[in-house]
This record gives structure tokens, C-alpha cells and sequence, in this order.
């Protein structure tokens, strides 16, 4: 128990009371290297949990991705000025205003289309046979926006109208086709239809020019899905593969649609690959801008699969337990997708290797792994 306590003669330890025991020359020490101290405890183990082998056969790929609704802009539809002038009145009330096709947007003044109507006035009473002008008037009050409607009325009264009706061609919400959000649109490339919920920007007395841009009309009974998927999973989702898609704001109305398009380039704010979905939402009536989650059926895979509990994540590194004898050493692997709990071995271990069923049971926190390569 003390073996500082040491006498020429039997007796009794003076500190505990025990008998001394008689000392020895020529007793074995045995010869431990720096090396076998210094191993982690953990880089060899010892353990008996269960065991399995790769596995080389075919995986039904199972994609889970989120993403979120936007407008199908395929059906987007813009209201221009054809004339320069004023508005004299305003019919749309505020942004995302529901227009319907043929429904009136505004009136506007123009000097230009005054002048344009009482030419054609001044041929029809003092050139009436010279259908050749007469026609081109016409054709030219017709192209400054002006409806055949009102062009016979005006021929009808012989007076102009000092107004012309600029009407929507499409039906939808409609949006204001602001210079922010032309500022928007050109420094990102894509359209944000998500624009400010503000005043509009064109009032009754503003002047607007001839060409320029006035409302965007999007129909929101038209929508796409749009998909974000990380890089090591974009090279099996392709056009075709049927999509399970599960909007948040209404679970009830999962549905099932397939990939229409995938875009050629990775969106510089996520990184990812996107797919688009078109679908109908006119009985769905899921918003805009809601997040959803969905499910790709990328079709079958032919990889050797392990368990993903069997693969420890260090980092960049993955690692699983190589059965040797009667214990475990950490080896380091290259793996590939991982799909319905299997992750795919791409490099590092053979058919015969033996590893741990669970990584985890041999992994203490507080220790570090070292891999052997």
C-alpha cells in the first residue's frame, strides 16, 4: 500500500498497519513506447455491437427540397401608353387590384391625339373621296390607342374626344410597373413581383410618355413552384420526375404535379439549383409567396448503400468503424447521395469490410478521432 515505507526486518507498516512484504530483485518491467501512450483511446476499440456490410443494388432516390409559389410569368401581361399625354383619370385604386380583360385602366389627354382626330375631321369634310388618306387617319387613331368605338363616334358627331381610354388586355392582379422596380428587375435579372405595398406611383395629373410602361398584370390562377435543390442532388433531378409538393399555409392541399423546367444556373443568393413546377391554382388558391415542401421521385439509383447511421460526419471528412479481429478502427470513406436513411459509398471501403452498425456507440464527445488514410 506505501511503498516508501521500507525496513532491514519483517513487521507493520506504520502508516495503514499491514504486514511488509519482503522485496524482490530482478522483476520484469514492462516496456511501454511513447507512441502506445500517446494513441486516442478511441482510435482502436473495443466493442461488440452489431455489424454491416455495404450493399450493391438498386435505391428508389426520394428528393426532399422546400421552396415557394410565384407567379407563372409566361402569363404576364403589361399595359403601355400609346400616347404621350396626362391622366386625366385613374380607375385603379391600388397595387394588386383585380382587373379583369377589357376592363378600364385610365384616361389620358394628348395633344398628339387631338391633333390626329381633327385631321381626319378636316378629310372627311373637304377630301371625303380621297379614301386613301382617309384610311391611313383612321389607321393611325387606331394605333395611338384609340378604340374602334370611339373612332366611329367621333366620325359619327364630327368632334373629337379629348380623352382616350387605355383598357387592360389581360386579366389578373395587377402591379405597378415602378422605376424601383425596373432598378430591381436589372440588377438581379429576375422579376420580384413582390414589390411594396405603398401608394401607387401614378396619380390623376401625371404625364406619361409614349411606350412607357404603366401596370404589370399577373394571373395568379397560374403559378409556379419553385424548387431549390443543393448541388450534390441536381444531377439526378431531371424534366419528367413526378414532384409531391406540400404547400405550409394549407397541408390538406398536398398535390402532385412534375418537373417542367430546371434552370440553367445556380441563383447567386442560395447557391442551389432550381426546378419549376406549373401548375393551376384557380381551385387550390394557394398565395403567392408561400413556402412549400416537396418530395422528388428522381427514379432508381444502382450504388452501394450503407446506413447513414453508420457514417460519422467530421466536417468534410466521413468516417465509419473497420472491424478488425476483435475491435473497431476509424477509416476514412468518400460517400455520395444519402437517400431514405442510406447513404451512398462512392470510394474507401470493399464488399468484404466489416463496419459498425452505429458510428455514434463509438464515439465518446470529449475525445478526438484520429483517421488513419
Amino acid at each position: 500500500m506505501h511503498p516508501q515505507i521500507i525496513k532491514d526486518k519483517p513487521g507493520s507498516c506504520p502508516i495503514c498497519g499491514m504486514d511488509l512484504v519482503k522485496k524482490t530483485a530482478g522483476e520484469k518491467v514492462t516496456d511501454v513506447s511513447l507512441n502506445d501512450l500517446l494513441r486516442p483511446s478511441n482510435q482502436y476499440v473495443l466493442s461488440g455491437i452489431p455489424t454491416v456490410h455495404i450493399q450493391q443494388r438498386d435505391e428508389p432516390v426520394e428528393i426532399t427540397t422546400y421552396g415557394f409559389i410565384t407567379y407563372d410569368t409566361r402569363q404576364e401581361g403589361t399595359v403601355s401608353s400609346n400616347v404621350t399625354g396626362r391622366i386625366e383619370k385613374l380607375y385603379i385604386k391600388h397595387r394588386y387590384q383585380q382587373v379583369n380583360k377589357g376592363q378600364k385602366i385610365m384616361d389620358i389627354y394628348s395633344p398628339e391625339l387631338l391633333t390626329a382626330q381633327q385631321n381626319l375631321l378636316f378629310l372627311l369634310q373637304h377630301d371625303a373621296d380621297n379614301q386613301v388618306l382617309i384610311s391611313a387617319a383612321r389607321q393611325k387613331l387606331l394605333l395611338l390607342g384609340m378604340s374602334n368605338q370611339q373612332l366611329d363616334q367621333v366620325i359619327k358627331t364630327g368632334k373629337p374626344v379629348f380623352t382616350v381610354s387605355i383598357f387592360s388586355g389581360y386579366s389578373g392582379h395587377i402591379h405597378e410597373s415602378s422605376p424601383e422596380a425596373m432598378q430591381q428587375q436589372a440588377a438581379t435579372g429576375m422579376k420580384d413581383v413582390s414589390l411594396i405595398t405603398e401608394e401607387l406611383q401614378l396619380k390623376e395629373g401625371m404625364y406619361v410618355t409614349k411606350g412607357q410602361n404603366l401596370f404589370v398584370i399577373y394571373n395568379p390562377s397560374k403559378a409556379w413552384a419553385v424548387l431549390n435543390i443543393f448541388s450534390g442532388q441536381a444531377g439526378m433531378v431531371k424534366v419528367g420526375d413526378k414532384v409531391r409538393i406540400v404547400p405550409e399555409t394549407a397541408p390538406e392541399k398536398d398535390f402532385r404535379a412534375s418537373i417542367n423546367f430546371m434552370e440553367p444556373f445556380y441563383r447567386p443568393d442560395s447557391k442551389t439549383a432550381t426546378a419549376r413546377v406549373y401548375f393551376n391554382n384557380p381551385n387550390m388558391g394557394i398565395p403567392i409567396g408561400s413556402q412549400v415542401k416537396a418530395v422528388i421521385f428522381a427514379g432508381a439509383r444502382s450504388a452501394r448503400w450503407l446506413p447513414e447511421e453508420a457514417v460519422l460526419t467530421l466536417g468534410l471528412d466521413k468516417v465509419v468503424f473497420i472491424k478488425k479481429d476483435d475491435a473497431f478502427i476509424a477509416h476514412k470513406i468518400e460517400v455520395g447521395i444519402v437517400n431514405n436513411h442510406l447513404i451512398q459509398v462512392l470510394n474507401g471501403l470493399e464488399e468484404t469490410d466489416e463496419v459498425a452498425a452505429n458510428a455514434q456507440y463509438l464515439v465518446d464527445s470529449e475525445s478526438f478521432i484520429k483517421v488513419k488514410q
